[in-house]
């Protein structure tokens, strides 16, 4: 049967489907890997022996026990555990650990520790029980069973690793955006940012519960507000990776002039003494809000700072905010939709920035 196209129907050019399959060959080649398998008793005594290095973002957390419990009874029934991720590190040969610590972990303190089973749903009676109270012959057997593992190796960049983390634990648990970045981008930049989250009059505009806090939400959104009032030419709509090369890019850039972090540091604490002066509500949406919307930060505090920066006299001139902060309009840019567009973005910010200036229609 002949196939034939609408006149509704798109045809995309030649030109761009082949600029995209070269896209697909040129980033598939970022990610070099070798499949490998490695038994539950390799495993633990790797993990005692130290033979895998667990970056400094992971060391963190710890899984909760009824976690540990969960995961250790799939390991004893054979079920299907998921692929754990490594990077071979050049300098030292040792294997490090992109996904995967709070199984190798867990698997160390049970088989060579004294980690308790807690409540379990399927081997109830296993409640209460050590790797050391099971018959010798079942030890063997859980020692003898493998996991799976994805190593890539030494050609893998930084950020392909780190991209690597941040999509396989997209909705989790174990670790956010911003906690990678501070374990893998430690530096004079990081510095300041953990620095400037922790300021009064920040924390006092910037509401967030305790589970945010603990994400370290107040320093993804430092980091926000020097990335993005920097410029967006880089910004390929990915919030991840941009905040990534720019933190690498200022953790440089400070170690080689270390003058210029006060300018930052003025810039952040000037900004919000601003926003506190005239925004009564700080970044939240109602009276007793209790948390701070990132496109809602974004909008204010940036559109602030650029304002600012146009017109350095802002700072002591009486600020009318009219309507404009409550509006339907406001609420449109500062929604969900689409919000990492960067045309949303660069909406949201050039809005406050704007209506501070006066330059509006």
């Amino acid at each position: 049967m002949e196939v034939t196209h609408s006149s509704a129907e798109k045809i995309l050019p030649k030109e761009l489907i082949d600029a995209a399959e070269e896209q697909i060959v040129e980033q598939s080649r970022r990610i070099e890997f070798y499949l490998t398998e490695y038994s539950i008793e390799l495993l633990a005594n790797k993990m005692h022996n130290g033979d895998f290095e667990v970056p400094a973002y992971q060391r963190e957390f710890t899984w909760e026990p009824e976690r540990k419990s969960r995961f250790i009874e799939s390991v004893i029934m054979g079920l299907p555990i998921p692929f754990l991720f490594f990077w071979e590190n050049p300098k030292s040969g040792r294997l490090e650990v992109v996904d995967g610590s709070q199984r190798l972990r867990t698997i160390e303190e049970f088989v060579l520790g004294d980690l308790i089973l807690g409540d379990l749903e399927e081997l109830s009676l296993l409640t209460g029980f050590r790797f050391r109270d099971l018959p010798e012959s079942r030890q063997r057997k859980i020692k003898n069973r493998s996991i799976r593992g994805i190593v890539l190796n030494e050609h893998a960049d930084e950020e392909s690793r780190f991209d690597l983390f941040e999509r396989i634990n997209t909705g989790s648990k174990i670790a956010n955006p911003a906690e990678v970045r501070r374990g893998a981008r430690g530096g004079p930049f990081l510095d300041l940012v953990i620095e400037l989250s922790k300021d009064d009059t920040f924390i006092e505009l910037a509401p967030v519960s305790e589970k945010l806090l603990n994400l370290r939400e107040r320093e993804e959104l430092v980091t926000r507000f020097f990335a993005y009032g920097d410029g967006l030419e880089d910004y390929k709509d990915r919030v991840s990776p941009f905040l990534f090369a720019y933190t690498k890019k200022m953790n440089s850039y400070f170690e080689s002039n270390p003058d210029k972090l006060e300018s930052y540091r003025t810039r952040f604490l000037d900004t919000m003494a601003f926003i506190k002066r005239n925004f009564t509500l700080g970044f939240r949406r109602t009276v007793n809000g209790k948390a701070t919307p990132r496109a809602r930060f974004e909008a204010i505090a940036i559109g602030s700072y650029l304002a600012l920066r146009e017109r350095p006299s802002l700072a002591t001139e009486q600020v009318i905010l009219e309507d404009w902060l409550h509006s339907d309009e406001f609420s449109d840019v500062t929604g969900s939709d689409g919000a990492n567009a960067i045309g949303r973005l660069r909406a949201r910010i050039h809005f406050v920035r704007d209506r501070l200036l006066g330059v509006h229609e």
